[in-house]
Order: structure tokens, then sequence, then C-alpha cells
């Protein structure tokens, strides 16, 4: 029987590449986003790939709106076997100017949704002595940057809440582990880098090598192939003992 992954933030960038990676290697996909199209997206992946998937539009500020996307999940797939959260947001200001309202809006999404997930899919992982957690986190989840004061904030929490989840989850077969990249090429961060060039006039590739990949000694993007990559390998039947763990993804960046 194929197992079902959930994945937040599934409709774009790395959250629908690690969804089309998992329904490539033949698990059903719960696709979440606030795209208009998100129900289109999954049912493409699901023909493309031959499996089955659901799209919830669930807010991640909104915790019953996250119970209720698992207990779908749960109602059309017998279960959640692998979540995945990867939903997030950023903004960048120094502390004194930081808007109050963005800093709750990241401190959710990017973390509170995670604890509201993971609590919605504990009972049924640890009914079945089976489970894999697996949090998109950041390096900035190891390290942090100056006018980043929220999302370094959430990242560091996600990986304290990660190893918490880990030794609660040892006896029961439950894994939990953080995934923490660098700078990932989505269209997302391709945006960002015509707008920081136009902004400073200098190209685009100065943005890239002077600002973005500055403190990666591999001077190079991660790819979301292998965010993909990583991620089957810690949901795999193999790695039970894989666990509690935050892995950079990086180009060496937390080695320094």
């Amino acid at each position: 029987m194929a197992k079902t992954a959930l994945i937040t933030g599934s409709t774009r960038g790395i959250g629908l590449g690690i969804a089309r990676a998992f329904a490539a290697a033949g698990y059903n996909v719960v696709f979440n986003g606030l795209e208009e199209n998100g129900e289109e997206i999954a049912q493409g992946v699901g023909q493309e790939f031959g499996v089955g998937t659901l799209f919830s539009p669930a807010n991640m500020l909104e915790g019953e709106q996250i119970r209720q996307m698992v207990a779908q999940a749960e109602e059309k797939f017998g279960g959640v076997d692998v979540l995945i959260n990867n939903a997030g947001i950023q903004f960048v200001s120094p502390v004194e100017d930081f808007p109050e309202a963005r800093w709750e809006m990241i401190i959710g999404i990017n973390l509170t949704s995670a604890f509201h997930t993971s609590k919605a899919v504990w009972k049924g992982m640890k009914a079945r002595g089976f489970g894999r957690i697996i949090n998109i986190a950041s390096a900035h989840g190891l390290r942090a940057s100056e006018f980043k004061s929220a999302y370094v904030a959430a990242k560091h929490g996600v990986v304290g809440l990660t190893k918490v989840l880990a030794l609660e989850g040892a006896p029961y077969g439950i894994t939990a582990n953080a995934i923490c990249p660098g700078y990932v090429l989505t269209p997302l961060v391709e945006g960002q880098i015509k707008d920081q060039a136009k902004a400073h006039g200098i190209s685009e590739e100065e943005v890239v090598q002077k600002i973005m990949l500055h403190k990666q000694p591999v001077k190079d993007f991660v790819s979301v192939e292998l965010l993909a990559n990583m991620a089957l390998l810690i949901a795999s039947e193999s790695s039970k003992t894989l666990t509690g763990a935050a892995l950079p993804i990086e180009g060496g960046w937390t080695a320094q």
C-alpha cells in the first residue's frame, strides 16, 4: 500500500519540487497552498505520476484549518506517513522598525504551524508505529543574519521543535529531522535578485555572488532536487535511526 506525504506550501517553489519527487517515488501527496489553481496543480501531478492527490487551501495561521486538512488526508488515504513542514514567509527589516504584525505572521506560519501539523498527525503515526516529520528549516535555523529577526527566531524554533519531536517520537517509530538549506534558486528568489540589482545599481551576478552567496564557500545555489532527495532519504524505512538532526545543505556556510 502506498504511503502518503503531506507537504505544506507545496503549490510552488521548494514545496512543489519536493511534492513532485515524492509523487515520482510512488507516494500519495497532499498538497497545500494559497494558489487559486492549487487543485489543478495537485491533479496534474497525480495524473503525471499515477498517484493519489488531495489539495487543501488550509491557512497556516489557522490551527482549525490545519486540523481539518489532516483529517481530510486521513479520511482519503488512511493516514499521513510523512509530514513535511515547508510553508514559510520572509520579511527583512532592522529590528527597531520591524512591523509587529509581520513578526506575528512569520512566527505563525514558519513555526507555530509546524506545531499544529505535527500534533494533528501524531496520534495516527503513533498508532501505526511509523512516522516521518521533516521540517524545512534554514541555514538561519543554525546561524543569524542582521535584519531577519523574525525569520531567524522562527527557524531556530523549528530546529528546537524538531529535537523535541524526535525525543518524544523515538519509542513509537516516529522520527523528526530538519533540513537547513542555504539559498535555493526558486522563482521567488529570482525576483529578489532582479529587485536587488535594480535597488543597488549592480548586476544580477554581483547580487548573487556579493550578497546572496557571500557567506557560502561553495558559490552556487542549493538545488530543489537535492532537498527533495534528502527528504526522500529521511522518509525511507531505512532511516529509522536518523532523528533529531538539523542537516545543513548550504554550501559550507555553517562549517565556518
